[in-house]
């Protein structure tokens, strides 16, 4: 189930990890990987293929008041993507570790979608503590999957790269 379907949690942006499609972990490696970022992460919502690599699944950080959807995605128009990516992202002042970084996202056919939410609280709007959503497990899971795949996240809203 999709964390849209989810009236306690609200879709705050999206991430993408970019990576050879080749990379694509199975879905009980990438569990794995994810369970020793932190006890604090629920996996929920697991999916794999026939071959079960990994497909989809759910992070629950209730402590962070977030979740993330991540999903898999491949071919073609993965890799057109990095190549345009790449090239919004492309500036004059660019360091030489990033400018590397985008010439291997130019090469990437794999991706991950990784949907960050927030949870709603039960507060009234006025007296809402503000900063409840914590970005921790957002950059923990992030670099967890760009470390496993040999990849690169990517905030397309910005044009960030990690």
């Amino acid at each position: 189930m999709s964390l849209f379907e989810d009236d306690r949690y609200r879709w705050r942006e999206t991430y993408f990890v970019q990576f050879p499609a080749r990379n694509r972990p199975s879905l009980d490696k990438l569990c794995q990987t994810l369970s020793m970022v932190g006890e604090r992460l629920k996996l929920t919502s697991e999916a794999a293929d026939e071959q079960g690599l990994f497909e989809s699944l759910t992070v629950v950080a209730d402590d962070d008041f977030s979740a993330l959807d991540i999903s898999y995605l491949s071919g073609p128009e993965v890799l057109a993507q990095g190549v345009e990516s790449a090239e919004q992202f492309e500036v004059a002042g660019c360091s030489k570790e990033d400018r590397e970084k985008l010439k291997r996202l130019r090469q990437f056919d794999g991706r991950f979608d990784v949907l960050h939410f927030e949870r709603v609280t039960d507060f009234e709007d006025e007296d809402e503590p503000e900063g409840m959503l914590d970005p921790s497990a957002l950059l923990l899971v992030l670099d967890a999957l760009a470390e496993l795949t040999e990849g690169i996240a990517v905030d397309p809203q910005t044009g960030t790269i990690f």
